[in-house]
């Protein structure tokens, strides 16, 4: 990424939320618009492709609130018409060290495709005194790719590996990455192989643009290859088998470092990021690390107490024992038999109490509840109720 492209490309606007947005209306509007235009759901729409990769690239900027400080202050400084000295600016010292407020900070975090070495290498030559750097012959870090994969319930819990299919740019095997047919590229006269180009802006400064005649790329291609059309990068499709670790929950990031987009001119590569989606179970829920289950239990289980069976997530069930006058609602304990934790042990069982009621009874039955009707005809358990209605 340019720093041109950088100051004036507004992650805000690609993502459709207010300079003020919270972390919280970020991450809603990116995953929105993630889910919409995702290559999954948009097989062979170009236009879908390019709209995810801006997406993408903004999520990685604003959702990550150090990388998102930096960019508001970028923007600040060199976003109208590029850089006010301030006093004393003009062609002598200059007071503060823009590696100091730039660089470091977003190097080899985050998803961000396109940043290669971190800010610092954006704004790395931004300050020249004649004449273009050569920030672009380095060595370059592949670009950052999210993807998304839909997993069970227990699938969630207990871990699992999964197919991923992922596209990203790559160096193209066409031309072995060099734009040129031959594989024989020259270098670009007008930036000297540097990719940059610098114009002045006053003031004694300088400041670097990329060189529009490579593109950037500090080569040109006599005879550009049909594949990538002289770029050097090219569209690459592959499959990878992903470990998702057990305990993940639903909406989670998972970061998988080095299996994202390879680097540039043997740089390294990015990082994988993968957005887990859970499916619902229809017995059992979640809660932390705990997971949950509803139990029903007859009337008499209730009011005299007895020992419950109760299932567990994958494997054999657990008793628990009722004591009498178990209120319905109440929750109980089945421990270590929920979730995964990262350090490897397992969260608790909730297990609630539900009491049913039968809808059909039987001769004996009914005799047996009229008369149980009858022995406790002086109870009203609604009497606290009333008397503390009638008191507030």
């Amino acid at each position: 990424m340019s720093t041109k492209d950088f100051i004036e490309k507004d992650y805000y606007k690609v993502l459709g939320v207010p300079k003020d947005a919270t972390e919280a209306e970020i991450k809603k509007a990116y995953r929105k618009l993630a889910r919409e235009y995702h290559p999954d759901a948009n097989k062979g729409n170009v236009k879908a492709e390019e709209r995810f990769k801006e997406i993408s690239e903004a999520n990685d900027v604003l959702g990550d609130p150090k990388k998102r400080k930096e960019y508001d202050e970028a923007r600040a400084l060199f976003g109208n018409g590029g850089f006010r000295p301030g006093p004393g600016a003009g062609g002598g010292s200059f007071n503060f060290d823009l590696g100091d407020l730039f660089g470091g900070g977003a190097q080899g975090g985050g998803a961000g495709g396109g940043f290669g070495g971190g800010l610092g290498d954006v704004f790395g030559g931004l300050f020249n005194r004649g004449g273009a750097t050569g920030t672009r012959t380095q060595p370059r870090r592949g670009q950052d790719i999210e993807s998304e994969v839909t997993l069970s319930f227990t699938e969630a819990i207990e871990g699992a590996t999964v197919p991923l299919r992922m596209s990203s740019q790559a160096p193209c095997k066409a031309c072995s990455g060099t734009g040129d047919a031959n594989g024989t590229p020259r270098v670009c006269p007008t930036c000297v192989g540097t990719g940059q180009v610098a114009r002045g802006s006053g003031g004694g400064f300088s400041l670097t643009d990329p060189c529009p005649d490579c593109k950037g790329r500090g080569l040109i291609a006599e005879n550009p290859c049909e594949v990538c059309k002289g770029s050097g990068r090219a569209k690459s499709s592959r499959t990878m088998q992903v470990r998702i670790p057990a305990g993940v929950s639903d909406g989670q990031r998972i970061r998988l470092r080095g299996k994202g987009a390879p680097g540039e001119r043997g740089g390294p590569a990015g990082d994988l990021y993968v957005v887990v989606h859970v499916d619902a179970h229809p017995v059992f829920g979640r809660k932390g690390d705990n997971l949950t289950v509803t139990v029903p239990v007859t009337f008499a289980e209730a009011a005299l107490g007895g020992e419950v069976r109760v299932p567990t997530l994958g494997g054999p069930p657990v008793t628990l024992k009722l004591p009498p006058g178990t209120p319905n609602g109440r929750t109980m304990r089945a421990r270590g038999k929920g979730a995964v934790r990262k350090d490897g042990t397992r969260g608790d069982l909730l297990v609630t109490v539900e009491v049913s009621v039968p809808k059909d009874l039987t001769g004996k039955a009914r005799d047996a509840l009229q008369a149980y009707r009858e022995a406790t005809a002086g109870e009203d358990p609604r009497a606290e109720l009333f008397q503390a209605a009638k008191g507030a």
